[in-house]
């Protein structure tokens, strides 16, 4: 399964290299010729491997009652890309009937690879990982998507435009936690990867509002929060509670795509 993923990446990051417009597709607010491009890349090998798939770019296709499904971000960050930021990824998690089974990101950038196996770990570029072991909110380095109504309490912050890479510093302790702050939250296909890396890396993870993280809707959005420890998490989860008040007040500003 990971020699799939990798072959599915490996066409997006040629499809990549032949590109010469990297501006707005001209279809919809926020999408890219990347986008485009990187996607039907990837599909033709995921379909032609028999496996649904779910992409942020063209829906749910393939067989409607595969046992595998690949969801999929062909381009994680792609104004980043767009503007020649190197932090944007493509992100691919494949479920089975028991939830996220494989997951394979890669930053097509530099080509650094995550990958990890339900039940086996998680690794970077072959190699195993591990998260940083902070517990204390206050010595933190966290990735933000959007920014919240105040202050969380960090040490410090870094908003670096891509929830799939931004996880992954996570799980092998690039950063010490990552939480989505912005007013829409984020697609399944921009986090389900980094969730299972971060799992199988050891990290802790959580919906900042106790939602399942794991969805087959295309319309679904959801705030996914991660952390070096479970101590961290909980401090995240809090501050972040406590920042955005009751339900049903608005979120923050605006995060990167």
């Amino acid at each position: 399964m990971l020699e799939l993923l990798a072959e599915a990446a490996e066409r997006i990051r040629s499809a990549l290299g032949r590109l010469s417009d990297w501006g707005p597709s001209g279809l919809r607010a926020g999408q890219y010729r990347s986008d485009l491009v990187a996607d039907d890349a990837a599909c033709e090998v995921l379909l032609g491997a028999g496996l649904g798939v779910l992409s942020e770019e063209s829906g749910r296709r393939g067989p409607p009652d595969a046992a595998l499904v690949a969801v999929i971000d062909p381009v994680d960050g792609s104004t980043n890309a767009s503007r020649g930021i190197p932090w944007y990824a493509t992100s691919i998690c494949v479920l089975d009937r028991e939830g996220p089974l494989a997951a394979h990101v890669v930053n097509q950038a530099t080509g650094r690879r995550y990958e990890a196996v339900r039940g086996k770990g998680a690794t970077r570029d072959g190699r195993p990982i591990g998260p940083s072991g902070t517990t204390s909110l206050r010595r933190a380095v966290v990735g933000l998507s959007g920014y919240p109504p105040e202050h969380l309490g960090w040490r410090q912050y870094r908003a670096l435009g891509a929830a799939a890479l931004d996880l992954c510093a996570v799980a092998d302790g690039t950063l010490d936690g990552y939480v989505d702050c912005g007013p829409d939250g984020h697609g399944v296909w921009d986090y389900l990867a980094g969730v299972l890396v971060c799992g199988e890396a050891g990290a802790a993870v959580a919906e900042a509002g106790g939602g399942d993280l794991v969805v087959l809707d295309h319309a679904a959005r959801r705030e996914p929060v991660a952390a070096a420890t479970p101590e961290l998490l909980g401090s995240l989860v809090a501050a972040r509670r406590e920042a955005f008040g009751p339900p049903g007040r608005s979120a923050g500003v605006p995060g990167a795509r």
